[in-house]
């Protein structure tokens, strides 16, 4: 005889629409009637439908879909109700239970479209808007565009969202990207002449001469009658100046330590038993990864601090490190682990969302000023190495053997990286000025503001209300309160300036996002859905 139980049927999914059924604690149960059928077989489910609800057949589409949802809520509000009366100390936990597997996934759904809706309705009072684009492979190899908004509205309010996250399944050449950023402006019905800029991670696909995404997207702007600029991330030009410093006769030894301790189980065990047997300052070294902004100085501050410890575990292991024994190799750690650290504070300080592009260009004309006093503190005859602690320490350690004669090689090689951070940042040199009026408008002489701006910055400079309450009010709310007839020109600059995106951190962020929630157990995890994730995570 056939037994039921063995058969192994479950409730489909597309019941709920086609029969407006659900199932509850392993039953079920019609919506309508809340009558249940004896078997998960689709013949019951739509005898019962056709012989009772039949009516509900003139319901199609997007109607019948929201008669699904209201009977969902009626069927919840008579569990609840029916909770009350019964067992009220329980009435949380039946208010925390899901009445379907894809409850989370339409109201994620619901979440993602109504942050749509709002980001829709600011973006018709936005007077000016600028994109950050960047584009990573997922675990399933789809190419994802990632697309943030920086808009500003005529108060000065700033609103950073994510526009779209766009799939792409062919190639990704410039004008695809373009064809995908255009698809994601139009949709939500933005105006091209108002786009100030764009800014993107570097790839040739997104910056090249002809045909990148950058010029496509600036033409476009150009025959909509607006401008837009080309900007470079400014944290992913950081860490290309950082790599200038090569320094391979340092690093090639400390990662082959690193990876000797670290690539056998038994090896590091016993290395990390060793640090705890002595009490060491720390557990373990790190291993250096290329792509990560922040690991190069943190494997090496670490390989420094453990230098003795490790020199004294790969002399039991028989495997002598002999640069841990030459004074001008150490100094050349030394020096290496504090420009790395300079570099490490340089890029965090660059790191966070909202921050506007005069911030970020102030963190990097200031890191730019400490290089020349640190050359200049290198090359005097008695070097000045109060920046350097590790560099000190090694002086210290080893004062018969000249090591301050190396400074100058030291200051030289400073020298060499100011130079490579002043090649690279030519696309925020050129637009200094406009930053530099915006940011400090009372120290900028009139002569050298554009024409449109020169009678409005006298009547600025001429106010001593107005300088200040410029020193005492963020730079926002000084704008904010200018007014708007009086001061028209200069509120304009400002809030182009206020649209700019300075780095793709967002961008960043959100594919760490993306690689959380889409990974090797979800990456069946459609397109639709990771748009919606990660709308609500950002």
């Amino acid at each position: 005889r056939r037994k039921v139980d063995s058969e192994g049927r479950r409730f489909q999914d597309r019941w709920k629409v086609e029969y407006f059924f659900t199932e509850i604690e392993n039953h079920c149960v019609c919506l309508i009637c809340q009558e249940t059928v004896a078997v998960y077989k689709e013949f019951n489910v739509k005898r019962h439908y056709q012989s009772r609800h039949s009516t509900y057949d003139k319901l199609t589409g997007h109607d019948r879909s929201e008669k699904l949802k209201q009977l969902e809520a009626v069927l919840i509000e008579c569990v609840m109700k029916m909770v009350e009366n019964i067992c009220p100390e329980k009435k949380q936990e039946f208010a925390n239970i899901c009445l379907a597997r894809n409850t989370v996934a339409r109201r994620i759904e619901e979440i993602s479209s109504d942050i749509k809706r709002q980001l829709t309705s600011k973006g018709v009072d936005f007077d000016f808007f600028s994109i950050a684009c960047d584009e990573s492979t997922d675990l399933s190899d789809t190419a994802q565009l990632l697309i943030f908004m920086r808009g500003v509205d005529d108060e000065m309010n700033v609103t950073e969202e994510l526009l779209d996250l766009q799939s792409l399944t062919d190639q990704t050449r410039g004008k695809d990207l373009f064809v995908s950023v255009s698809s994601a402006i139009d949709d939500m019905k933005l105006p091209w002449n108002k786009v100030t800029g764009i800014i993107t991670d570097g790839a040739p696909a997104m910056v090249g001469e002809r045909s990148g995404l950058s010029t496509l997207i600036c033409n476009k702007v150009i025959e909509e009658g607006g401008k837009a600029i080309k900007l470079h991330c400014i944290i992913h030009q950081q860490v290309l100046c950082a790599k200038h410093l090569k320094y391979d006769h340092v690093m090639k030894p400390v990662l082959k330590t690193i990876n000797f301790i670290r690539s056998k189980a038994l090896c590091h065990r016993q290395f990390k038993q060793f640090l705890l047997d002595i009490q060491a300052e720390y557990e373990d070294v790190l291993y250096h990864n290329d792509v990560r902004w922040l690991s190069r100085g943190s494997a090496l501050q670490r390989f420094y601090s453990l230098r003795k410890e490790i020199g004294e575990f790969l002399e039991t292991k028989g495997q002598p490190m002999r640069e841990l024994s030459d004074p001008i190799w150490l100094a050349d750690l030394g020096f290496l682990v504090d420009i790395t650290k300079h570099l490490n504070v340089l890029n965090t300080s660059l790191q966070g969302k909202d921050a506007a592009v005069n911030q970020l260009y102030s963190h990097l004309k200031a890191f730019g000023t400490k290089l020349q006093l640190f050359i200049r503190q290198l090359s005097q005859t008695q070097p000045n190495t109060i920046h350097f602690s590790a560099l000190q320490e090694i002086m210290n350690s080893f004062p018969q053997d000249n090591i301050s004669a190396q400074t100058s090689r030291y200051a030289a090689d400073i020298a060499s990286l100011a130079g490579e951070f002043k090649r690279r940042f030519q696309d925020f040199a050129a637009i200094e000025k406009e930053i530099s009026l915006f940011s400090s408008p009372f120290s900028v002489d009139p002569d050298d503001a554009p024409d449109q701006l020169q009678l409005e910055l006298i009547e600025l400079h001429c106010d001593s209300e107005l300088r200040s309450r410029h020193q005492q009010l963020s730079l926002v709310n000084f704008y904010r309160q200018l007014d708007k007839s009086r001061f028209q020109e200069i509120r304009t600059l400002a809030k182009k300036m206020l649209s700019l995106f300075g780095s793709t951190y967002m961008c960043e962020k959100t594919f760490s996002a993306m690689n959380f929630n889409k990974n090797r157990v979800r990456t069946r995890l459609n397109d639709s859905h990771l748009r919606d994730i990660l709308r609500i995570k950002t």
